[in-house]
């Protein structure tokens, strides 16, 4: 099942404010509310405020209606900023003109989705890899030996650290 929370009317840009969602999409909750602490965005807050506010409706949800949700399981299974209303602005210019611009608001969007254990295993983190599908049997073996000091390394010229040659030495 899945848990939102949505701010409306938010006077960021949703260009800077997809900055700070793209760094939670696909986190654990934990991942997602420690990185929102540590970033150094205005908006950064806002989100984490919103986060929070998924998480207790999830809790709500496993408490009060009787669902089964194990909270500690959940991730940012959507997180979109996308665009409010804009306030046209007008800014004096030179000799009696103006220039027009315009104030940006978002809608921010946080959904929450409890991960699968299993088979299928719903949510990936960016760099992660995915319990070695695509990895063969031969590759899993020799990381395996390597890991352990047994397995030969690549055949070729390897380089000593003697032999190294560093820049502007003759």
């Amino acid at each position: 099942m899945e848990f939102r929370a949505e701010a409306r009317y938010m006077r960021v840009s949703p260009q800077k404010a997809r900055l700070v969602l793209d760094l939670i999409k696909g986190r654990r909750v934990e991942d997602a509310l420690n990185t929102l602490v540590f970033t150094k965005k205005r908006v950064a807050a806002t989100v984490e405020k919103l986060l929070r506010s998924a998480l207790e409706n999830a809790n709500y949800l496993s408490n009060e209606k009787g669902l089964d949700v194990d909270v500690d399981s959940l991730y940012v299974k959507r997180a979109v900023a996308n665009d409010g209303p804009r306030m046209k602005r007008i800014r004096p210019a030179p000799m009696g003109r103006a220039f027009r611009y315009v104030r940006r608001i978002a809608h921010i969007e946080i959904a929450l989705e409890e991960k699968v254990r299993g088979n299928g295993g719903v949510a990936t983190v960016v760099g992660e890899e995915d319990g070695g599908a695509k990895v063969g049997a031969k590759t899993k073996a020799k990381n395996k030996a390597r890991a352990k000091g047994k397995a030969p390394v690549a055949k070729g010229k390897a380089k000593k650290k003697s032999e190294k040659k560093f820049a502007g030495t003759r």
